[in-house]
C-alpha cells in the first residue's frame, strides 16, 4: 500500500511538471512524439499532421520532469550521469532525458506508446501499403516465415509490427509468443504470451537465451540493435520459425546489410549464409511528407555466390532479381 501511495505521488508530481497541455497530449492517440529542445521550445508530432510547435517549458520544469522519471526508474540523473532512458511512469511511454553538460539546458523526448492497433486492412485502405503487399505479408505469416520490419526513426516500425503480430494472433491463436523488448511498445493480444524486458543487468542476448527455454512457437524482438542479432537468427534457424523483429534501416536491402554489421559484433566470421537462411521477408516502411508508407517488400531466398538472392515485390508486380 505504501508503495502504491508513493507511486501515485510520483505520478502527480510528474503531471504537475509536465503541465496540462502535455498530459492531454499523452492521452491523445494521434500523438507520436513530444519533444523539448534545450532552448525550452516544445514540439509535438501527430499522425497525419507532422511536427508542430507546442509552446515552451522552463528549464526548472524540465529538470523536474527528468528527475522525477529517474526517481520512478530507481535511477540517478546528474552531471556525472546526465542521460536517463526508460519508461515514463505515466502510460509506459518511452522517455529519453538529458541534462547538462551533454546539452546546454534540460531536454527530453517522449515517444508515445501506440494505444490503437492498426490492422493491415487499414494500411491498405489508407494507402500505406498495397493489396499485393498485404497479401504477401499474410501469406508469410501463415507459412511461418521470419519477418524483419525495417525503417528509420519515427517511420512506424513498431506500429506495423503490432499489426503483423495482430494478424499472427488471428491466424494462429494457439501459438505461444515470447516477446523481447528494451522498452514496452509491442502490443500482443495472444492468450499464450510471455513478455520479457531488458534491464541494467540483463541484456537482449541473455533474454534470448532464456526465451529459448520458454518453449516459444514464435519469437518476437521489439528492435534488434546489437550482437544479439546473431542469437536471434540462430533461434529462428533452429526450430522457432515465424518470428518478427524490427531493425533501424532505411530500405529492405540495407536491413540485410545492417544485420551483417550487428552479427559482426558477436562473431568474427561473416554470417551472410545465416542471415540468408533465417530471414524470409523484409518489409521497409518510411515516413514521407504525405505520411507513412511501405516502401518495399523483399522475399529472401538465400545467400549464394556473394549476394542475397531475393524476390522484389513492387507496388505493381512481383519481379525476381538478384541484389
Amino acid at each position: 500500500m505504501t508503495q502504491l501511495r508513493s507511486h501515485a505521488r510520483l505520478v502527480r508530481k510528474l503531471q504537475n511538471a509536465l503541465g496540462d497541455q502535455l498530459c492531454v497530449a499523452l492521452d491523445d492517440g494521434n500523438v507520436v512524439d513530444i519533444m523539448l529542445n534545450p532552448d525550452g521550445q516544445l514540439f509535438i508530432e501527430r499522425l497525419g499532421h507532422g511536427v508542430a510547435p507546442a509552446g515552451e517549458m522552463s528549464s526548472a520544469a524540465a529538470e523536474m520532469v527528468i528527475g522525477t522519471v529517474a526517481h520512478a526508474l530507481q535511477s540517478t540523473v546528474d552531471t556525472e550521469q546526465p542521460i536517463i532512458s526508460g519508461e515514463l511512469p505515466i502510460g509506459g511511454h518511452r522517455f529519453e532525458g538529458l541534462l547538462p553538460p551533454v546539452v546546454a539546458k534540460p531536454a527530453f523526448t517522449i515517444r508515445r506508446r501506440t494505444s490503437r492497433l492498426i490492422p493491415l486492412d487499414d494500411y491498405v485502405c489508407s494507402g500505406m501499403m498495397t493489396e499485393n503487399q498485404a497479401a504477401t505479408i499474410r501469406s508469410a505469416m501463415a507459412s511461418r516465415l521470419n519477418i524483419v520490419i525495417s525503417g528509420g526513426t519515427g517511420s512506424g516500425k513498431t506500429t506495423l509490427a503490432n499489426a503483423v503480430i495482430g494478424e499472427i494472433v488471428k491466424s494462429a491463436p494457439d501459438d505461444r509468443l515470447v516477446v523481447l523488448e528494451d522498452t514496452a511498445e509491442i502490443q500482443c493480444a495472444a492468450d499464450n504470451a510471455v513478455l520479457l524486458h531488458t534491464s541494467d543487468t540483463v541484456d537482449m542476448a541473455r533474454l534470448l537465451k532464456s526465451a529459448m527455454r520458454l518453449r516459444p512457437d514464435r519469437i518476437v524482438v521489439g528492435e534488434v540493435r546489437d550482437g544479439a542479432a546473431l542469437t536471434l537468427l540462430k533461434a529462428w534457424n533452429t526450430g522457432h520459425p515465424g518470428g518478427v523483429a524490427t531493425i533501424h534501416s532505411n530500405t529492405a536491402m540495407s536491413a540485410l546489410r545492417r544485420l551483417e554489421q550487428l552479427t559482426a559484433e558477436a562473431s568474427q566470421q561473416p554470417m551472410h549464409e545465416v542471415i540468408g537462411e533465417a530471414v524470409d521477408l523484409v518489409i521497409s516502411i518510411e515516413r514521407t511528407p504525405r505520411g507513412r508508407r511501405v516502401r518495399d517488400v523483399i522475399q529472401v531466398e538465400r545467400y549464394v555466390n556473394g549476394q542475397y538472392e531475393t524476390g522484389q515485390l513492387t507496388e505493381e508486380q512481383e519481379a525476381r532479381h538478384v541484389a
